[in-house]
């Protein structure tokens, strides 16, 4: 993309402007050097509207193709439901222009397949929300695995829980635990960034299992997953999640030859390394806009050229790792 290297603002279109892109990414689009945001899409009129007017946005429209075909939009960043993530984005490839598209990249790694291959033959970049491989916090854990801290890495545990909460017990519609959008329910939005962000400081996966059960019957998609993974340069993973526990958990445990690492992949606490020179713990606050070092590494691919850590192909395999375990 020569040509947004020689431009120099990149004027950027949302559709789907929903909760996530309130303070998690919307502002961090908006506050990323050489970025602005041009126009935002919504079908309803005056919710489109209304957050244009709230954050600043010039244009809003209610149609998304009318966004993406705007000339004086070039680039798209797609936070819809992942069940409309493929529609989007295969509109947004054939419009000839750069892409991010909220993680999971789909519902299905055949879904994901089709979006990179889209993106792939026009050779256009194409970057996905696993935001986590950007931040700080995470960073400086992939530093300790690789100046040898904890020696070679031999295992991965991580067990996430929490309790049903009121919209769960109600059994009101939520597309996050519709199976149609979601099979895996909680599983496809919280454990596709933890287990991208293990294939990023471990590398990938070459085989994965798992077992996925609905327990409480509150909705259509799966509440109760367990895993097991092994990664290609032997490292061996393991996984629980489960939500109508009765407390909420997140807790990884990095093993190695000589110490372990412990953290947490949603929790905001310190990060924990042990070996034979003893404890060393580090707290990394996280940005007001999550999606901060996210937004500013896509700035960096598509100005500079830099490698971005989170693009089609890396969360490619995370999809394939997602179906793997809950056997689609």
């Amino acid at each position: 993309m020569e040509k947004l290297k020689n431009q120099k603002t990149i004027r950027w279109g949302i559709i789907g402007c929903g909760a996530v892109t309130e303070i998690k990414s919307g502002p961090a689009y908006q506050q990323t050097d050489n970025f602005e945001l041009v126009a935002v899409m919504r079908r309803d009129a005056e919710k489109a509207k209304d957050y244009a007017h709230r954050h600043g946005v010039p244009k809003y429209y209610t149609k998304a193709e009318d966004l993406i075909d705007d000339p004086e939009v070039d680039a798209v960043y797609i936070a819809t439901p992942p069940d409309t993530h493929k529609y989007y984005a295969l509109k947004v490839a054939q419009a000839g222009k750069p892409c991010c598209v909220e993680k999971p990249m789909a519902p299905s790694y055949a879904d994901s397949l089709a979006i990179y291959n889209a993106f792939e033959e026009k050779s256009l970049p194409l970057f996905v929300a696993y935001y986590r491989r950007s931040l700080p916090r995470f960073v400086k854990i992939k530093e300790w695995i690789s100046q040898g801290g904890i020696g070679e890495p031999r295992h991965v545990r991580w067990h996430l829980s929490k309790p049903a909460n009121q919209l769960d017990l109600s059994k009101k519609y939520n597309w996050r635990t519709d199976s149609k959008i979601a099979p895996g329910g909680y599983f496809d939005d919280l454990a596709s960034h933890g287990l991208d962000l293990f294939t990023w400081l471990l590398g990938d996966i070459e085989k994965a299992s798992g077992i996925s059960v609905n327990q409480q019957g509150l909705y259509s998609a799966k509440d109760a997953v367990s895993a097991c993974w092994l990664h290609k340069n032997g490292v061996t993973g393991e996984g629980s999640w489960n939500f109508g526990a009765a407390e909420r958990q997140d807790k990884v445990e990095i093993i190695g030859s000589k110490g372990k690492i412990l953290f947490s992949v949603f929790q905001e606490d310190a990060q924990e390394m042990q070996n034979a020179q003893g404890t060393t713990r580090v707290f990394v606050e996280n940005p007001k806009h999550i999606q901060k070092y996210h937004a500013k590494n896509i700035r960096d691919h598509l100005v500079e050229g830099k490698a971005h850590p989170s693009h089609g192909s890396s969360a490619l395999h995370s999809s394939w790792v997602m179906d793997q375990i809950l056997g689609l």
